[in-house]
């Protein structure tokens, strides 16, 4: 049986790939696992791909135009199809789902058992989800899922700058909407609910601070109020004005201008460390966006433009 936590490498042995793609996972439906992994092969392994029989689905979002894809199914060929960068294609794994390899390729591949649209449906309070609407060989035009495949591919890219919160965050929002696009998950529209407790916003956020790493899940810290993930995250969003991932990259911002502002020969390596963040870059990246301007200018605006710092200490600028 595929899990998520070896989705890797059973998509190494489906496609014949050298080395197990790397993944990105939560089990932020209590307990239950979810994945993605990208693969990209500019010489594949002719041949036809391994089998993949299993009680979930594949979604598979194409970043590589494929051309006259031989598609198989049940251990059967079952016709041609042109696959084109940016669809959606959903395989239900319980038809084996296969094709044959013999051109380059590049997807990202997403990991949904079906015991998670069961658990996704129960703590919505909906009826439950039917099968997913798979048509084989049929490309979806999902605007979402190309949101949410860039997102995630930025965190396949640079794991170290990932922190579980926007993965538990990302991967959720993927399952809520191929549960309502493609299953019929009746949507929560209505008025919504209300956010924390103020006890439970203290709590929630003295969890987050205490942790800037980020390796705390969202199913941890909505476990301590007995809540599900879902609406945990909601409720801290409209408790907060932001998404508990969010919140904690302005945290670790915050704390990284205390560190420049007190420490003022820091380099800015050990205040990124610091403050949580995977390196010097990520947190230049981090904070020029929230602030506007680099680490290193707001700090030379913070000291007044007396003090010029660079990653080994700092020097007195000359005079203008």
């Amino acid at each position: 049986m595929t899990h998520a936590s070896t989705f890797g490498q059973r998509v190494r042995q489906q496609l014949h790939l050298r080395d197990a793609p790397p993944s990105l996972i939560t089990r932020s439906l209590r307990g239950i696992e979810l994945a993605v992994t990208e693969t990209q092969v500019d010489n594949p392994v002719p041949g036809r791909s391994g089998s993949v029989a299993d009680e979930a689905y594949f979604v598979s979002l194409k970043l590589h135009d494929y051309p006259d894809c031989e598609l198989w199914e049940n251990g059967k060929s079952v016709g041609k199809a042109d696959v084109r960068a940016g669809t959606t294609y959903l395989y239900d794994l319980r038809r084996d789902p296969g094709f044959i390899i013999d051109k380059p390729f590049h997807s990202l591949h997403f990991y949904l058992p079906r015991s998670a649209l069961d658990r996704i449906a129960r703590e919505s309070g909906t009826p439950p989800v039917g099968d997913l609407a798979c048509q084989f060989g049929f490309g979806h035009d999902d605007e979402v899922m190309r949101h949410i495949g860039t997102l995630l591919l930025q965190g396949l890219s640079r794991p170290a700058e990932v922190n579980q919160l926007f993965i538990d965050h990302m991967m959720l929002a993927f399952i809520a909407h191929i549960a309502q696009a493609y299953g019929g998950l009746q949507s929560t529209t209505g008025p919504a609910r209300g956010g924390l407790a103020p006890w439970q916003v203290k709590r929630a956020c003295e969890k987050l601070d205490s942790d800037l790493g980020g390796t705390l899940s969202l199913q941890q810290i909505a476990a301590e109020f007995g809540l599900s993930v879902g609406h945990f995250s909601r409720a801290f969003r409209i408790s907060t004005g932001l998404p508990p991932h969010q919140w904690l990259l302005r945290q670790r911002v915050e704390a990284a201008k205390q560190l420049m502002t007190i420490v003022r020969d820091l380099p800015l390596s050990e205040v990124a460390v610091s403050a949580g963040f995977a390196n010097q870059s990520h947190f230049t990246k981090v904070f020029s966006a929230q602030i506007g301007i680099s680490p290193a200018a707001w700090r030379r605006e913070a000291l007044g433009g007396s003090e010029v710092m660079c990653d080994h200490g700092p020097f007195r600028a000359a005079a203008s």
